[in-house]
């Protein structure tokens, strides 16, 4: 594209793509018309397509990432409604009631169709303010001066600061949370630093209200996958939300990327 063009479009720094001011001004012309085409093609899709569907998925992604988006599904599909339900899988996800399932895991599951939606890594979050504070926080070492907070076991910062070959740092205390959305409050809140799920932990650090103290990414083995029966998939309300859904994926990769 940029031989086509004649300009550069991208530049490297730190390890990171990043777009030139002639790319950025490309790609804000070229997301209208992408956003157009993909409201063309969802219409499309959705044609025909109508009744209720039951989207079951994990609490924190319904809250984070799902809920703010679904009004535009809404507008693009209004003769169909969406039922929210939120729940903590064990197993026997798609029952009776639910007609697709947003799902946390890798993938192999049998008598499915399981397309993935985002890849998930692991980096610190901290609240500005403890970033901010006396206790040193610019080198990967300096995690021992600081109260390391726990997503339901131990076991994802000791294989965080095993990857690293961080030194010094006890991931034996701190307090333990139960669920996703309790440990990123309580970082946000300055008790200390979290491992922040890439997905979860993206709209707290857009808002500034977490900061990532370090560039350090861990990808974890499991991500979160779009699910339903394969004897339901071309349902028009279920092939709908699928094509709308995988939509998002792309724009929030688009901007992840780019801004």
């Amino acid at each position: 594209l940029e031989d086509f063009l004649s300009m550069k479009l991208f530049m490297r720094k730190n390890r990171s793509l990043l777009l030139t001011d002639e790319g950025q001004s490309y790609f804000l012309d070229l997301k209208e018309i992408f956003r157009s085409l993909q409201d063309a093609t969802e219409r499309l899709v959705a044609r025909g397509a109508k009744g209720t569907i039951t989207v079951a998925l994990p609490p924190s992604f319904a809250i984070q990432w799902l809920v703010p988006r679904i009004s535009r599904f809404s507008q693009l599909n209004p003769d169909i409604d969406v039922r929210i339900k939120a729940v903590d899988f064990d197993e026997g996800f798609l029952s009776d009631d639910v007609d697709v399932a947003i799902y946390y895991g890798r993938g192999k599951w049998s008598g499915v169709v399981a397309e993935k939606l985002h890849t998930e890594y692991l980096t610190p979050v901290c609240s500005p303010l403890l970033f901010q504070s006396n206790k040193p926080l610019s080198q990967l070492d300096d995690l021992r001066h600081h109260v390391l907070l726990h997503d339901s076991s131990r076991e994802a910062w000791k294989g965080w600061i095993k990857q690293f070959n961080i030194q010094g740092v006890n991931v034996n205390h701190g307090p333990i949370f139960s669920h996703s959305m309790l440990i990123l409050q309580a970082a946000a809140l300055g008790q200390g630093i979290a491992l922040g799920h890439s997905v979860l932990a993206r709209p707290e650090i857009e808002s500034g209200r977490l900061v990532c103290p370090f560039e350090e990414k861990q990808i974890t083995n499991n991500a979160y996958y779009f699910v339903c029966q394969q004897s339901q998939a071309e349902l028009g309300k279920i092939a709908a939300f699928r094509q709308w859904l995988m939509e998002q994926v792309r724009e929030d990769q688009q901007d992840e990327d780019f801004v």
